[in-house]
């Protein structure tokens, strides 16, 4: 749909809508914090910090409501949000940028179950906290899966979350339905409890908070949307008329990204259809997640969101105050974020000219030898060298690069202090973290001393200079299995300890019975089928936390397993031309997405299906593999 518009609904109250929804999902894992504050109870609503990473004032907040859940319905929205958000944090660049995130649950219990115009025009108006309603806030000229809400209410429940404003924080609200839907524009929604619902989050998210457009090449449902008649070029960064070769000599939106193979599949270039039309425009990819529910961002759009979610905070928490010049006598320091998919970069430069510090997070002036007699110039710059982002402009921008400033003069004494060596702030010890994650253990910064960060893993101690506030789990190749980490500044009673977790929960499959099974050596176990056939598949961890699932055909994106559109609980079905449900196809083996309604050519042959599992802790499973067979009957 569209990215966001006013209209009037029942009641005459305004509500902010936007774009058709295409679902998302979430993944739940432990909070990434030290001390989460209590819920607290404010006229009814109850605010419950889910996931505390830092101070509210320093970091992007997600914020989300239920509506049409009653008192005694509350369980039910805490198990719903659980399900978005381990969803969503098994989606990039969510799953590297989690710790950047507070979330907040407001639990405003509803007088009425349920949500208005749920499923149709004609269902009953509800007494509910938020006054969500489907048909675009039941409007007859909208369509059933614009989920509306109203935005006041919204905005008034969020500010009872301390330390959030409109500038730091992103609103959900999940309506008590099972019925597919929500929407994007100044705040998300989705609805809590339908089979895909999970997935809608991210991609509303998407417009949101990334200002992406939807890709789907209809506005309706089951009506092709047509030639895209404008002649200018689309404000759209994901969008073009632009020809790949026009694209690479004008340096032009994807350009940077083309020929390369998609996060969701395929190779991204030029595939026509996006923006509600179906002919004269171009997307990067053949599906999305800005086009097809269950895939991931593709590259320009992660790009994009890591923008985004960026530009809510600031790279730089904390560092020695530069309001006046400062000694030569002491140490200088800066406090960084901590992304779980890598090390944020840390360049000193004095008077322009680089320090070797291999990205230590403090310097030691006495160990300059600066000369009395004149001030010098000292800065700190912080970046983000996340791969994720390739556009200079993006990386340095205030979002992925920030540089703090002082001016040092010798002539100064710096005054002692009693500062005493405590860690200030860590990555959570109540859960486990993945094998691929970054810890991160903060200390406090005496003036006369740097105190260092030692690590171990199992007793030994781990090397990990110039960045010892960081530690990147990815470069020790831990072996499969759980395994202890421990942080600890020498000479003090100052220790920390997490359990890794370094294997990946185990899925295993359920295919409905086939025509016959062929076992090869050396090749993968075939099964034979001259009909649709259902894939289920399911995940076992040892550790807690929920898992998600996903597959993929001959090699095409991942896609997320979440039973099948209608009832979460059935098994993926599979087809030669696939099941249309709601106008779209789902289940068209070759392809595993769902494709517009009118594309039914059949897939027949053998095709190679893989599985695999993203855990709590982020760790990607292994991907396994069988092959399919599709016979005429």
């Amino acid at each position: 749909m569209t990215s966001l518009r006013r209209r009037r609904v029942r009641g005459g109250v305004a509500r902010l809508v936007a774009g058709c929804l295409l679902a998302a999902g979430l993944v739940s894992t432990g909070t990434a914090a030290v001390g989460s504050p209590a819920a607290a109870e404010t006229g009814g609503a109850t605010v419950v910090p889910v996931q505390t990473t830092g101070p509210a004032d320093r970091r992007f907040n997600l914020v989300i409501m239920g509506d049409g859940y009653t008192a005694e319905e509350m369980p039910a929205f805490r198990a719903d949000l659980e399900r978005h958000l381990s969803m969503l944090w098994s989606i990039e660049p969510f799953a590297s940028y989690r710790s950047y995130v507070n979330v907040w649950a407001v639990e405003v219990p509803s007088r009425e179950s349920g949500v208005d115009c749920d499923p149709g025009l004609d269902a009953p108006a509800r007494d509910t906290a938020l006054g969500m309603g489907f048909w675009g806030g039941c409007n007859a000229g909208s369509v059933q899966r614009l989920l509306t809400v109203d935005g006041a209410k919204a905005a008034g429940y969020a500010d009872l979350v301390p330390g959030t404003s409109r500038a730091n924080r992103q609103i959900v609200a999940l309506a008590h339905s099972s019925t597919y839907g929500g929407a994007g524009g100044s705040y998300a929604t989705a609805s809590g409890g339908n089979a895909l619902s999970a997935l809608i989050t991210p991609h509303e998210i998407g417009h949101s908070l990334g200002g992406l457009q939807d890709e789907y090449d209809y506005y309706g449902r089951g009506v092709p949307g047509g030639a895209y008649t404008d002649a200018t070029e689309p404000a759209s960064v994901h969008h073009t008329l632009l020809t790949e070769r026009q694209m690479r000599e004008q340096r032009a939106k994807w350009w940077r990204w083309l020929g390369e193979e998609s996060e969701s599949g395929g190779v991204i270039g030029r595939h026509e259809g996006g923006l509600y039309s179906t002919t004269g425009v171009w997307r990067p990819s053949r599906h999305s997640m800005m086009k097809t529910l269950g895939y991931a961002f593709d590259q320009v759009e992660r790009e994009v969101m890591v923008q985004a979610i960026s530009a809510k905070v600031n790279l730089v928490q904390d560092h020695t105050p530069n309001d006046t010049p400062i000694g030569a006598d002491r140490t200088v320091w800066v406090d960084t974020l901590h992304p779980l998919g890598g090390e944020l970069g840390v360049e000193w430069r004095l008077d322009g000219r680089p320090l070797k510090t291999d990205g230590a997070r403090t310097v030691d002036l006495r160990a300059l030898g600066l000369s009395p007699g004149r001030p010098y110039a000292l800065t700190a710059t912080v970046t983000d060298p996340t791969p994720f982002v390739r556009d200079p402009a993006v990386r340095a921008s205030a979002a992925l690069t920030r540089t703090v400033k002082w001016t040092v003069d010798p002539a100064l004494r710096t005054p002692d202090d009693a500062t005493p060596t405590a860690f200030t702030g860590h990555t959570a010890t109540t859960a486990p973290v993945g094998a691929r994650s970054v810890v991160h253990a903060d200390t406090t910064h005496p003036v006369r001393r740097t105190p260092d960060v030692r690590w171990s893993l199992d007793g030994r101690t781990v090397p990990n200079p110039g960045n010892d506030r960081d530690l990147d789990l990815r470069s020790l190749r831990l072996a499969p299995g759980t395994h202890s980490l421990t942080a600890r500044v020498p000479g003090t009673r100052q220790e920390l300890r997490w359990t890794v977790d370094a294997l990946a929960a185990s899925a295993a499959y359920e295919l409905s019975p086939p025509l016959r099974t062929v076992h090869r050596p050396g090749r993968p176990v075939e099964y034979v089928y001259d009909k649709e056939f259902t894939l289920r598949l399911t995940a076992r961890d040892d550790q807690q936390g929920a898992v998600v699932s996903q597959f993929r055909v001959d090699g095409d994106g991942w896609y997320t397993y979440y039973g099948w559109p209608t009832d979460a609980a059935a098994p993926f079905r599979f087809s030669p031309s696939g099941t249309v449900i709601d106008d779209l196809v789902y289940g068209k083996l070759g392809r595993s997405r769902a494709v517009p309604w009118d594309d039914a050519t059949p897939d027949y042959g053998t095709h190679t299906v893989e599985y695999r599992t993203v855990d709590a802790a982020g760790n990607v499973g292994r991907a396994h593999s069988f092959l399919v067979t599709l016979v005429r009957p």
